[in-house]
């Protein structure tokens, strides 16, 4: 046993000397002169500047975008590899291993997978988002996505996110679809619609938000995608059908009643790339753009609305609150 100890010992800081296991320097850099925040979000301050409107010109960006096209970001991680234990019968991470031992707790392999998911995801697609309501919209949409699929991954059976800032007003686009697990941008951003009753006029930020039937307004919180259906409505005196996808609330007494009062997402007619008008509560984007993605989203999907204008919400959406611990 000891010359099996010596050797699997002197394996390991051969190990060590030729991989120079000291402290490990990751850069990850940006290309000079990109744009994009990639700061980890702060706490809330509604006055933190952003950048201007992007061009509406650049808005879609194809599903097979090729990964170099991504910004990278600016932060400098340090990294410092947990040394030997000095001692007697000191013994290194490959005999830890051989002999099924857990690795130190806070090393980077604890950490809960939705968290590293998260970190990733913000990485990534943080650029192909250059409005924002508040600096903290994204790691909220991006962190109730990841615990949520953690919690019911027989429920989410595809990477498809829908986000949509209802922090800005219906004539910014605001509206995004997001490829959870291969990092990418589908869609966006493009406009979207929010309920009547969440607004006294069109063109604003939606600022009133119920869950109750009648009230006209949107709703807060994450959705579960279900199915399409053919979708009937009327604008302007005239009826029209699209594709509807029905959704599942699953943030609660905040928008659990989705299902009952008619809630999906669909295309419009009164939704254009140039502005959205108001819906009866429901996300609507344009028709085309509805024909193309909400089957794709369907069946598995996710669907999360945001707003910082609703500190009740934000205090109490356990998946809010899950993505912020």
């Amino acid at each position: 046993m000891r010359a099996l100890l010596d050797r699997v010992t002197d394996e390991h800081d051969e190990y060590e000397e030729e991989l120079d296991l000291g402290t490990l320097e990751v850069f990850e850099g940006r290309r000079s002169g990109e744009q994009g925040n990639t700061r980890r979000p702060g706490p809330v301050d509604q006055t933190t500047p952003w950048p201007t409107r992007a061009d509406p010109r650049r808005a879609t960006v194809p599903h097979s975008s090729p990964s170099r096209s991504r910004p990278r970001d600016t932060a400098l991680r340090r990294f410092t590899r947990p040394q030997c234990q000095s001692g007697p019968l000191s013994i290194g991470l490959p005999l830890a291993l051989l002999f099924g031992l857990a690795m130190p707790a806070g090393s980077t392999t604890d950490r809960p997978e939705s968290a590293s998911n998260l970190e990733a995801a913000l990485l990534s697609l943080t650029a192909y988002v250059p409005e924002s309501s508040h600096p903290e919209a994204l790691q909220i949409a991006f962190g109730a996505y990841y615990e949520y699929r953690a919690a019911h991954p027989e429920l989410v059976s595809k990477p498809y996110l829908y986000y949509v800032d209802m922090g800005l007003d219906n004539q910014t686009a605001r509206g995004w679809v997001f490829d959870m697990e291969g990092l990418e941008l589908v869609d966006g951003p493009f406009t979207v619609a929010h309920g009547s009753g969440s607004s006294d006029t069109r063109d604003t930020v939606p600022e009133v938000f119920s869950n109750v039937p009648g009230s006209n307004a949107s709703s807060l919180g994450l959705y579960l995608a279900e199915e399409t259906y053919a979708f009937h409505g009327r604008a302007g005196g005239r009826a029209y059908t699209s594709v509807g996808l029905r959704l599942r609330g699953e943030s609660g007494p905040f928008n659990d009643a989705a299902r009952a009062r008619g809630i999906v997402a669909h295309g419009a007619p009164y939704v254009s790339a140039a502005a959205a008008g108001r819906s009866e509560g429901c996300p609507a984007m344009e028709p085309e753009r509805a024909q193309r993605l909400l089957p794709m989203i369907a069946d598995g999907g996710v669907v999360f609305l945001y707003s910082p204008n609703d500190q009740r919400w934000l205090q109490e959406d356990p998946w809010v609150q899950a993505a912020r611990q």
